[in-house]
């Protein structure tokens, strides 16, 4: 078995081993895997911390041994909240931009440094270790960083953003681990029965005619929703669905609520 870890901002995950193909997901600057398959440009790589699978060009690929991947699933995740933030390698005048989300493997909060395979980094900013008191807060504050953020199927970053990559950082920037996919998120916590019991930071979930959950949200203040549909908007919402306060119309439809937060 062979392993990677990310030392790119951002790294592009493919469907299939081809640059046509569509992007399903990133992995973000300190995010590990394991490497499942390969051919001559491609790596299938499964993401230690969701568990996704997908495709990443082979260039791209930073190997780790075997005993640092397991070191990485047992030390504290530490995870960048600033929207973004410079870093730059000991002992080297270059420096390069990550994104909030970002894992910080082996970090020293005293010395603002961290570690990836062999290589030492410094970084000045804000990060999180674990859930702090006021989780719900915390979701609120880091969603509206987002605010605008465009749309981006398969995206993870505030450079482009899909509605459930949106809910997946919001919650790991505030300690907690969700699956990727909405319809995965679905499956986890309290379901809700109405629009009027959601506190901050729950999740609202959406179908199509076919009753498949297509779309995910924050639920912000009372029927108010924090989401990714074109860009990161606030719009209204009610147990109809999602109203667009721009085009005067419901755009999504209701499916269910979740709670996934234990106050």
């Amino acid at each position: 078995m062979r392993y990677g870890i990310s030392n790119l901002s951002i790294v592009p995950v493919r469907s299939e081993p081809r640059e046509k193909s569509e992007m399903c997901t990133q992995i973000l600057f300190g995010e590990h895997y394991t490497i499942i398959e390969e051919n001559a440009k491609w790596c299938q790589v499964k993401l230690a911390f969701d568990g996704y699978e997908g495709w990443i060009d082979r260039k791209m690929v930073n190997e780790i041994d075997e005993q640092d991947f397991l070191e990485l699933e047992e030390i504290p995740r530490i995870v960048t909240t600033d929207v973004f933030n410079i870093v730059q390698p000991a002992g080297d005048y270059s420096n390069f931009l990550i994104v909030a989300g970002s894992s910080l493997p082996h970090f020293d909060r005293v010395a603002h440094t961290f570690k990836i395979g062999k290589v030492a980094y410094s970084i000045q900013g804000n990060s999180i270790a674990s859930p702090p008191n006021e989780v719900r807060v915390v979701i609120i504050e880091n969603a509206l960083k987002y605010f605008n953020a465009p749309y981006l199927w398969g995206g993870r970053s505030p450079f482009g953003i899909d509605c459930s990559g949106f809910s997946q950082i919001l919650y790991k920037m505030a300690g907690l681990t969700i699956p990727r996919d909405a319809v995965q998120q679905a499956m986890l916590g309290e379901n809700l029965t109405f629009v009027e019991e959601a506190l901050p930071g729950d999740l609202a979930f959406f179908d199509n005619e076919e009753g498949a959950i297509i779309h995910v949200g924050i639920i912000w203040e009372k029927n108010k929703i924090i989401h990714s549909s074109g860009k990161v908007r606030i719009d209204n919402v009610d147990h109809f669905g999602i109203f667009n306060i721009d085009t005067g119309r419901y755009t999504h439809q209701m499916r269910l609520m979740r709670r996934l937060i234990n106050d």
